[in-house]
């Protein structure tokens, strides 16, 4: 067998075998890249939910853990920092809705998706906020207002 001939026998295999290769290597890489994005995605909102609590607990007299307020039990200006606590709330909810949530999700983005369900849930069991809602809503995504409207109905009826 001549060198010409071990050349384009060793192309051929190179072709057959480097081409499929080269496909499954770009393929795992960028899943690879989809994943740290998702990833990098879910550190911001949580960072952003983190700042949020750091704000809730630089305004504990606003008392926003507690399931029943009575409105006058805050002053003017206690209500007008609240309201704005719960549009950055929503706001935040929002966005997470927007860039996590879809009707088809891998099985790691509805891992994250429960986890902000699970928040929203929590604070739509929360009468003041769940009571605000109509109005932090005015503006917002409807299929977002639509979703978490109607965990709040469902986090308002009492346990059986």
């Amino acid at each position: 067998m001549s060198l010409r001939e071990s050349l384009e026998i060793l192309s051929y295999v190179v072709t057959i075998l480097g081409f499929p290769t080269a496909i499954v290597v770009f393929l795992v890489q960028e899943r690879h890249q989809r994943q740290n994005e998702e990833n990098g995605v879910h550190r911001m909102l949580s960072e952003e939910y983190d700042n949020f609590l750091q704000l809730m607990l630089s305004n504990a007299d606003l008392l926003l853990f507690r399931n029943t307020l009575a409105e006058e039990e805050l002053t003017p200006e206690q209500k007008e920092r609240r309201h704005i606590l719960y549009t950055i709330l929503v706001s935040l909810f929002e966005k997470a809705y927007i860039i996590v949530h879809s009707d088809r999700m891998s099985r790691d983005t509805a891992r994250l998706w429960s986890s902000w369900e699970d928040d929203m849930r929590e604070w739509c069991h929360r009468e003041p906020f769940r009571r605000s809602l109509p109005t932090l809503l005015k503006g917002e995504d409807s299929e977002f207002s639509d979703y978490i409207l109607a965990i709040a109905a469902e986090e308002a009826v009492p346990a059986a």
